[in-house]
This record gives C-alpha cells, structure tokens and sequence, in this order.
C-alpha cells in the first residue's frame, strides 16, 4: 500500500508487471554502485584518474556478466518479501561466478584493460552485501508494515510447543503474513534451546511449564508443532495442553514438515486418533498398483465408512474400472460425483442395489467381470441386531454367500470379506453372524479353488459410522451426559485408513489365501478413557461442564474384544504389522449351515428373534464357552451412576 501511495497505482502495476525487468535494473545499479565503491576503497577514497578509462570500459561486461549470472541463478523470480537463506545462498553462487567470469575475461583477453585483483575481489563482496541488504531491508519493511497494520489486533496469541522445524516454519509464516496467528512464545523439552529465540521469539522453557508460560504470556491458543513425537509424548504433551483450559492445534505429518510445508493452514484441532494407545501403522503397498491397474474392481457397501475409503484408495491405484454396489441411494451419488470429479480417467460405475438381490448380483458379474472384489457390505450394530436377528443374518450371511458365490462362479480372481474381532467367540448377533461369514468365506475356497478368498479382521473403526466417537461428539454438542456402558468396557480401535490399508495389503499377501488376516492392534483402550480424552479435547471438565454416566452393558456386548480365539493359531506374515489367522473348520460344520439358512430364509416354522438367536448360539458354540447371544442377562441392565474423577 505504501508503494501504491507513493508512486501511484497505474505506476505501481507497471512495476508488478515488469518486476523482473526492475529486479535486473536494481541488480545492475547495485552492481555498478559496489564497482565504483571497489575503486574507492582500494585506492584510500581518492579516485584514481589514470583508471578512469579502465572502469568505463569494463563496467559494461561486468554488468552484463551480473545480468546473466543472475538470470542462471534465477535471482530475478524470487520475491523479495520471503527472502531466505536459501536466496542468500543462491545470490552468493550468482555473485562468485560473475566475479570468476569478469576476473578471467579482464586477465585473459587481449585489449582488455588490467583491473587490480583487490578491487575484483572487493566488487564481489560489495556487490553480495548490497544486494542482500536490498533484499533485507525490503523483507523488514513489509514486515514492519503489515505489524502496524495489524497493531490493532494481530491475530491470535500463540504459544507454540515445538522449537525445532515444524515450530520455526510455523512461526515465520505468522511473522510473514496475516495468518490469524501471532506468535508469543516458544516451550520446548530440549533444554538447550531455553532463552535462546527464533525469529525473534523467545523459547521460554520447558512443556511441563507450559500452563504457567501459557498465563504468563496472556496465550490464548495453543499450537502443537512437533509432528515426529511418539505417541507417547504426544499424549503427555496434550494433557498438559488441556491443563490451560485453551484451544489446542497441532500440525500434523513429519512428511510435510520435511518438504518444507510447515504451514499455518495445516493446522488443526486434535483430533482422538492422535491420541490412540499406539503408533498409527501405516502399510506400504508398492505391489497394489501392478496388482489393480487396468482391471475392474467390485466393491459392495461402497457408500459406507469402510467402503468409500476403500473406493478412494483402489481408485488412486488407477484401475480400469471402479464398480460401487450399495442400496443407499443418496451416499452413493455424492461418492460418485467424487469419484468422477477426482479421478475422471477411471470408469465409474454406480450400482443401486442389495447384495440380496441374486438377479442385480449376476448382472453386475455378468456385464462387468470384476476380476476384484471387496465385500464390505454388512449391518455392523450391534444392539440394532441383536433385536433384528433375522436381518442380520440376511445381509451379514447369506448376502456374504451371494456375493462370493458369485465371485466364484463367474471367476473373479480375487475376494476378500471385510470381518470384525466380534466374530471372535461372538457374543452378539452382528458378531455370530460376522462369524458366520468368515466361514461362508472358508466354504467358498474349497467350493471355487481357482478364486483367491480371505477375510480382514479388525477392531473398531474410528470415525466410522456407528462408532461410538460421533455419538460422544453428538452428546458433547448437545449439553448431554457421555454414555458408558460399563467402567472397564475395553476395545481395539484403529483408523479408517489403517483398516482400508489392511484389506488392501491383505489381498497380496499370499499366505493369505483361504485365511483370515488380522492387523496387530496394541493394547485395547478402555472406553471410559475414550470418553475422558474427549471431554478434554472439547475444552470442558468433568463434574464441572461435562459427566460421565454408567449405563451398563447392552444386550450382545462384551467387557473386552479379542482377535484370536482358543483354538486358532496366529501365524506371522512377510508384513511385520499382519497376522494370519488360523481356522479349522470340518465339512460338517459347513454343511449345518445350509439348513439353518434355509430356514431364515423361508421365515417358516414360527421361527422369531428368540429361536433364529438360540439357532445361532448352536451354530457358533454353547452357553460353556462363554457365549451369550439371548436378551437375558440380568447383568445388563442400566445403571446410571456417575463416573469419578
């Protein structure tokens, strides 16, 4: 604004538009200035007037060696008001090889004047200096200015929790530009750094102090900027945060960091799988692009949480064709505007449909020949099905049958059914019927051997639908006790992307054949915890603006998951993160099955909820196993009672 004012706006854009122009004229005069001074210095401020002709005559090439040495270092595209030490750098490499080139030029060829060495060697350092004093100055100026148009409010007060790369990134790019941001101070656990500053920011100690730096500097955000921390850390960093009672933002992703992409748009709001009981695993997947480009791929449940990451993923591996078979109507359009917006070489094709449906099944086999298929469709709920038993037996079983007989029968070469730990000694509908279609799925390999089948199990999926993070939110929002069913309630969770991962990886791996693979999960995360962290995150207190209520366990619901059950045996894969998962199951017990699904499906003989659960209890094991499928127990009943600090 103040070069606008100064010079006039039609003036001021000429400039904009021949900045490169100007750049080299400022270059040139900064060049001819540092020469004339070379002279000076060297001779004690007396001009020499025997050398006149001599600086006349060789000024020209000199400049004209500083235009193009310039240009070869790309000095005229930088701007000036982000000038860095890497520009510095590059304008000391463009100054050393002008200063080379002029030297050999005045010493090589004939009828060029002879220039003292000293008053070459001056000219180079004059010339570096001054033009980075240029550079320099102008940075302060723009940065002075925007201060004093911001002194009426700079932004938010930030303390910043990091001093390495990631915190002085951040912190430039506030001092640069109105990000919102203004940062007051640093907390960093390296002692070294204590009262030492970065960019003029102070580092005022360690995190254990930070609520008491957070009040001393009158903070009122606080940004996480340490994207490598251990989870470990991670949390004792964050319960420090939520100690001050103040926002809290972290920037995540040391890759962004390490590409220079430390920015304040990155930032945001913790979120809980930050905070899970173990490093998030992130699988390498080199091999999935061979084994997915150029075929068509199958995916049932498209439109829910597992399946559309799972859509994403396969689509960003370039397959010819992406099939998306779901029944909710409204979800699958806007998956598929996605789709065709992100990735419009891909063949996109919507399928509105039930896995139930054995005409719209073999339809989709028969016109498009998936060569992949991914069985994600499923009723997960699973209080909703311990009262639907019927209809979870419906779509988790004999729609897994329909599917992958189908894969078998129109030789597709691969399926890969999306399971659940409930399936493991199930105590519920959803997980006996889960358990159920592992065993179509183990059925399915010996009845179509040329198919590769396998099934991916795994813990609670963060974010998903039915999870039981949005439920919390929703509660929080709403000014509403958080719900707990029972106090040491425990379960594996992971992230949406490590569960897509896993069934990704799982379809490679050939010892997964005919198996179930499962993702080694850590230690399980009790839910009260779960529910603690959350209260926490959103900035309240427990007993003072948030409360935690006992309701007891649900009908179907466990006290903690497993991934193994008693008699199978978890081997070890060529990926250090997998487990496959050893079951042996006899022909009889795949042949009982015919019967009992016969019957669900004729719906004859009286059969109701109780009868099709005590059909199931039979099925997947008795009553001394542990397994509680009725909706009996006394034990679950609700409790209301609050939760302790």
């Amino acid at each position: 604004m103040a070069v606008r004012r100064l010079f006039g706006v039609s003036l001021f854009r000429r400039l904009v538009r021949h900045r490169r122009l100007a750049a080299l004229t400022i270059y040139a005069a900064a060049a001819a200035t540092s020469y004339s001074a070379s002279f000076l210095v060297r001779f004690e401020f007396q001009w020499p007037a025997q050398l006149t002709g001599t600086f006349l005559a060789t000024l020209p090439g000199l400049l004209v060696l500083r235009g193009l040495c310039g240009s070869v270092f790309r000095l005229t595209m930088g701007s000036w008001r982000y000038v860095g030490v890497r520009d510095i750098v590059r304008l000391m490499g463009a100054t050393a090889l002008g200063t080379t080139l002029f030297f050999a030029a005045v010493s090589m060829l004939p009828l060029t004047p002879a220039v003292p060495r000293s008053v070459i060697l001056l000219e180079w350092v004059f010339t570096t200096s001054l033009t980075a004093g240029i550079w320099i100055t102008y940075r302060l100026a723009h940065e002075m200015r925007r201060t004093r148009n911001d002194a009426s409010g700079p932004g938010v007060a930030a303390l910043i929790v990091g001093a390495g790369e990631a915190g002085s990134g951040l912190v430039r790019e506030m001092l640069r530009r109105s990000t919102g941001y203004w940062p007051v101070g640093f907390v960093d656990d390296d002692p070294f750094t204590w009262g030492t500053t970065v960019h003029g920011v102070e580092v005022m100690g360690s995190a254990e102090n930070l609520p008491s730096i957070a009040s001393q500097l009158g903070a009122e955000q606080i940004v996480v900027a340490i994207p490598s921390a251990s989870i470990d850390d991670s949390r004792r960093i964050m319960d420090l945060c939520q100690t001050t009672d103040l926002p809290t933002k972290v920037l995540p992703g040391i890759d962004a960091v390490l590409e220079g992409e430390a920015r304040v748009d990155s930032l945001r709001e913790v979120r809980i799988e930050d905070l899970l009981g173990r490093e998030p695993i992130t699988l390498e997947l080199p091999e999935l692009a061979a084994d997915l480009e150029g075929r068509t791929v199958l995916v049932t449940g498209a439109a829910g949480s597992i399946g559309s990451e799972l859509v994403r993923q396969v689509a960003a591996h370039r397959p010819e064709q992406i099939v998306l078979y779901d029944q909710a109507e409204t979800d699958l359009y806007h998956l598929e505007l996605e789709l065709r917006d992100l990735c419009p070489e891909i063949e996109i094709v919507p399928v509105v449909a039930d896995i139930l449906d054995a005409i719209a099944l073999d339809g989709v086999f028969e016109q498009y020949a998936p060569s992949r298929v991914f069985h994600a469709a499923a009723y997960k709920h699973v209080p909703l099905m311990q009262s639907n038993p019927r209809e979870a037996v419906l779509n988790n079983v004999i729609g897994t049958m329909r599917v992958a007989e189908a894969a078998g029968r129109f030789g597709a070469e691969k399926f890969v059914l999306i399971s659940t730990d409930k399936a493991v000694r199930p105590s519920s509908v959803m997980g006996a019927t889960k358990r159920l279609a592992e065993l179509v799925m183990l059925g399915s390999q010996r009845r179509f051997p040329s198919t590769w089948f396998v099934a991916v199990r795994f813990g609670n999926v963060l974010g998903s639908q039915g999870s039981i993070i949005p439920l919390f939110q929703k509660q929080l929002e709403e000014g509403k006790a958080l719900t707990v069913t029972h106090g040491e309630v425990e379960r594996f969770f992971m992230t949406i992307p490590e569960a897509t991962q896993l069934v990704l990886q799982s379809s490679l791996l050939p010892e997964a054949r005919g198996m179930i693979a499962m993702l080694e999960m850590g230690e399980p995360v009790r839910i009260l915890d779960l529910a603690r962290t959350l209260i926490r995150l959103a900035g309240r207190k427990e007993g003072v603006d948030a409360e935690i209520r006992i309701i007891g366990l649900r009908s179907g619901e466990k006290m903690s998951e497993e991934l193994t059950a008693p008699d199978e045996v978890a081997f070890s894969t060529s990926i250090e993160k997998i487990c496959i998962v050893r079951t042996e199951v006899s022909e009889e017990t795949l042949r009982s099955l015919e019967p009992f699904v016969a019957t669900v499906k004729s719906g004859t003989d009286g059969l109701g909820a109780e009868g099709i659960r005590e059909m199931l209890r039979e099925l997947v094991g008795g009553d001394e196993a542990g397994y509680r499928l009725k909706d009996e127990d006394e034990s679950n009943k609700p409790v209301r009672t609050a939760i302790p600090s």
